[in-house]
């Protein structure tokens, strides 16, 4: 069982964690694979509107961040990044932590969500969104260097966030 609250300075540790296995592999993020903690820190905490945690026990397994997509006349669509410790992973916390932040997005008066960059490989991801009401919105063709696959397209999705 999960427990999913907004992340606290003491949550760094376990994030950085994540964050760091995640990224370094290459494979899902467009992120630099040797983000060093400082930067890490800043874009997963400092940046981001919210962050938040996904606990058991007290050890953090997953996180995810909310933040505005655009400013301005584009201010109404929010952006949102998801990281989950390996052992943990095909156990529902990625949906768990998906379906949160659609609320918590709803919350803070947002009116869609979109994915940037998710690479076609990620093919646990794109059937995740996809089952959570996300659409293929655009494909960016060879967008993403993939470390075994090289150029990969990337998907923009996009939802709506009424109610349901």
């Amino acid at each position: 069982m999960y427990v999913i609250r907004e992340a606290m300075p003491q949550d760094w540790p376990g994030i950085w964690t994540i964050f760091h296995d995640v990224v370094a592999r290459g494979d899902t993020y467009a992120f630099a694979p040797d983000t060093d903690e400082a930067e890490a820190k800043c874009l997963w905490l400092d940046i981001p509107r919210a962050t938040y945690v996904a606990l058991e026990g007290e050890v953090v397994v997953g996180t995810y961040y909310l933040k505005t997509n655009q400013l301005g006349a584009g201010s109404h669509v929010c952006n949102a990044g998801y990281m989950v410790r390996e052992d943990q992973r095909g156990r529902g916390l990625g949906r768990a932590l998906c379906a949160h932040s659609l609320d918590v997005a709803r919350t803070f008066g947002y009116h869609a969500m979109q994915f940037n960059f998710v690479a076609r490989t990620n093919v646990g991801a794109v059937k995740l969104w996809r089952d959570m009401g996300f659409e293929i919105a655009g494909v960016l063709p060879e967008a993403f260097n993939h470390p075994q696959k090289g150029y990969v397209d990337a998907f923009v999705m996009y939802r709506l966030l009424a109610a349901g």
